[in-house]
């Protein structure tokens, strides 16, 4: 079958014939419909991010996929049922507490390999394998638009842990301010856009721009922070409740904290390379403490999580989705959609059209 994999020492994803994978007991055989490239994906081309699986001398990549079941194999599932496969994974003849709680998402670093990121093979290929228990259901009509299912369930974690840090209280949040116009950060954008009254996009683009015309598309507000830097919105605009931060730009955590409101809180998403830069520790504290605000990490996400994101999903334009859809490309030309550049949003692999499975 056909894949696109990163070899080791190279930094160019390239097509490679894989023997079709056969599901083993409590495994589902899916057919691969489309795979979306996100920042992630660059990172492990780059060799900035992520590890081989043990002992091999490539990496099938993609891990935002969608697909369809070939071959339920016992599962329960059915021929025929297109499906998200969640991303992480126990390691190799192990387990441990956070699968057996299903909370495989708060797992620290070492307790777990991630699909077509850390120490095993994505899904980028026509056929892959995954225990039932991995895959979501989507709908068919929701197929051309799944790869967005995986991005906006780290949304979606990031956004049920934000509530949860201010559900001692009475909080009732009125604006927000996702920091990055990339993909996560514009479906980020429409969905807080369903959850609070104003909302600003933070990045650094000029106009024209594809990213800034989805921005004016769902009524948010853009700020060039070549012009307002983070820690000065609420100067120029107000204060908001709510930040979003999915930049990796390490500056942005703290001058998150003082673009906040009382009460407020910021999501941290990005990861930034290792940075050494001056801060106002004290000032940053004390307002912390005094104002009752809350910066909380979060990475990856869980099942509920992934369910979430396709009820999200099926509720959003799909002028919008087609809007940020910019690329779509075969397996045997995948170069396009490796490309990094400012009308790039998101780029898929196509794996064939839908079709009924024998």
């Amino acid at each position: 079958m056909k894949a696109v994999a990163i070899h080791r020492d190279s930094d160019t994803p390239e097509l490679v014939e894989k023997p079709r994978p056969e599901p083993e007991h409590g495994e589902a055989l899916v057919r691969t419909l489309r795979v979306g490239v996100d920042g992630t994906d660059h990172e492990v081309v780059s060799g900035g991010h992520g590890r081989f699986p043990d002992g091999a001398d490539h990496m099938v990549l993609g891990h935002e996929a969608v697909g369809v079941v070939a071959d339920p194999n016992g599962t329960g599932l059915d021929i025929g049922q297109h499906v998200v496969p969640t991303v992480r994974r126990k390691p190799d003849g192990q387990t441990n507490d956070y699968f057996r709680r299903s909370e495989a998402d708060m797992a620290p670093d070492g307790q777990y390999v991630e699909r077509g990121i850390v120490g095993a093979h994505g899904f980028m290929a026509e056929y892959f394998t995954s225990p039932a228990d991995f895959l979501v259901e989507i709908p068919a009509s929701l197929a051309p638009y799944g790869v967005f299912v995986e991005p906006l369930s780290n949304t979606e974690k990031a956004i049920e842990h934000a509530w949860a840090a201010r559900s001692a209280f009475e909080w009732n949040p009125e604006a927000a301010a996702v920091l990055g116009n990339g993909p996560l950060g514009l479906l980020t954008l429409w969905r807080l856009t369903q959850t609070v009254d104003r909302t600003y996009c933070v990045g650094r683009r000029d106009r024209p721009d594809i990213t800034l015309d989805f921005i004016d598309e769902v009524g948010s507000t853009y700020v060039d922070s070549r012009e307002t830097p983070v820690d000065e919105i609420p100067a120029a605009h107000e204060v908001v409740d709510v930040v979003y931060e999915a930049t990796g730009y390490a500056p942005h955590a703290f001058q998150s904290i003082e673009a906040l409101a009382p009460n407020g809180v910021a999501a941290l998403l990005g990861i930034p390379d290792s940075w050494t830069f001056e801060i106002d520790g004290g000032g940053l504290h004390t307002e912390l403490v005094l104002d009752n605000k809350c910066l909380i990490g979060s990475v990856n996400s869980g099942y509920t999580h992934f369910e979430a994101a396709r009820e999200r999903l099926e509720a959003m334009p799909t002028d919008l989705l087609d809007h940020l859809i910019t690329t779509v490309t075969g397996p045997e030309n995948v170069a396009p959609a490796f490309v990094d550049d400012d009308d790039q949003i998101k780029a898929v692999v196509a794996f064939g059209a839908p079709q009924a499975e024998d």
